[in-house]
């Protein structure tokens, strides 16, 4: 609201260097984007994003959960009286998220009707954000492509196709509104690649690519979703097609590491890798599962086509936690620990 503001800190800096002074805003990367002097050498960003499941079990007053889960130091099988109020947490989770009032809101009352209450305004807060967008005629895209993400999600192949956003929608039309909500951080935009190389940028195919939302029960309140999904037991992990436990693990894994995730797929015949990533020198192919079939054609064909570059590749899954053949098994609520999982391999 006050681009000035920004270019103010350069002279607190250099006048008042005794002081620490902490700024806060949203949609800055949008207004960074447009242009915005910066005081470049004079101030360090701190990105912020949705509490992490282990963030949100120390709130939930679950700390020694999360202690058990940051203190993990071998691959090792997780013993039941660990794994299942885990997995049970990371259902509320996906129903909660990670947005800090939803989440205090809900360890302080326990009430799931008061936490839709807050992902709704959020979610009112949002569209009342893209009139901001530089483009007034932007706004109603801008509106449409979030809107539709529930809908591009709900599909077995949840590559982003704009006749779903409205008939006879064209690229051109809407790519700036899809920049901005990534911009945002609204969105994360996963690009499909054409193979595993360094940089992995080098390999983008941007005419495909997939959106998620930058949190998972925001995703879940878009989507219209009843709360009532958090008595249904493992139904929440197979519901959506699988849309929520990817949105969570690219969440988690975006916190994680620099470089932004990508997906793999070819045609005829048709394979398919949910994501990418670029650890350091590493190319790690990436299958999320949210059912009890750990299975994947997509995986194993990629694994198997790139022998030489995938010496490692990463399951996500409600199996347990081990390591074998090339593959390491992730249970789905130690996702924000990877980075540092990783490094016992």
């Amino acid at each position: 609201e006050c681009p000035n503001a920004l270019g103010l800190l350069k002279y607190i800096e250099e006048k008042h260097p005794e002081y620490h002074v902490v700024c806060a805003g949203s949609l800055l990367g949008v207004k960074l984007a447009k242009g915005v002097s910066f005081p470049v050498g004079k101030v360090d960003f701190l990105n912020m994003q949705p509490m992490s499941f282990s963030e949100f079990l120390t709130a939930d007053e679950s700390g020694g959960l999360a202690d058990y889960i940051r203190g993990i130091e071998k691959i090792e099988a997780i013993p039941g009286a660990f794994a299942e109020p885990l997995t049970e947490k990371l259902k509320t989770y996906f129903i909660v998220g990670g947005m800090p009032e939803a989440v205090a809101s809900w360890a302080a009352e326990r009430n799931i009707e008061r936490v839709d209450q807050i992902l709704s305004a959020i979610l009112m807060s949002y569209d009342l954000d893209f009139s901001k967008h530089p483009a007034s005629a932007e706004t109603q895209k801008t509106s449409l492509v979030w809107n539709s993400l529930p809908t591009q999600l709900s599909k077995e192949n949840k590559k982003f196709i704009y006749k779903l956003i409205k008939d006879n929608a064209r690229a051109r039309e809407y790519e700036s509104s899809i920049q901005w909500l990534s911009a945002a951080a609204m969105i994360y935009r996963v690009n499909r690649v054409s193979g595993p190389g360094l940089p992995i940028a080098a390999y983008d195919d941007l005419s495909s690519f997939k959106l998620y939302a930058s949190d998972v029960g925001l995703l879940r309140r878009l989507a219209k979703l009843s709360p009532s999904t958090v008595s249904l037991g493992d139904k929440i992990f197979t519901d959506f097609k699988g849309a929520f436990a990817e949105n969570y693990i690219l969440a988690a894994l975006s916190a994680l590491f620099d470089a932004p995730l990508r997906y793999w797929s070819i045609q005829n015949p048709t394979y398919e890798v949910d994501f990418i990533l670029q650890d350091h020198s590493r190319i790690i192919p990436i299958e999320v599962k949210s059912s009890g079939n750990v299975k994947s054609k997509g995986l194993k064909h990629f694994r198997q086509k790139y022998a030489e570059k995938t010496e490692l590749s990463l399951r996500f899954s409600l199996h347990g936690f081990h390591y074998q053949d090339g593959i390491l098994n992730i249970p789905l609520f130690l996702a924000d620990q990877t980075d540092r999982l990783l490094e016992k391999i």
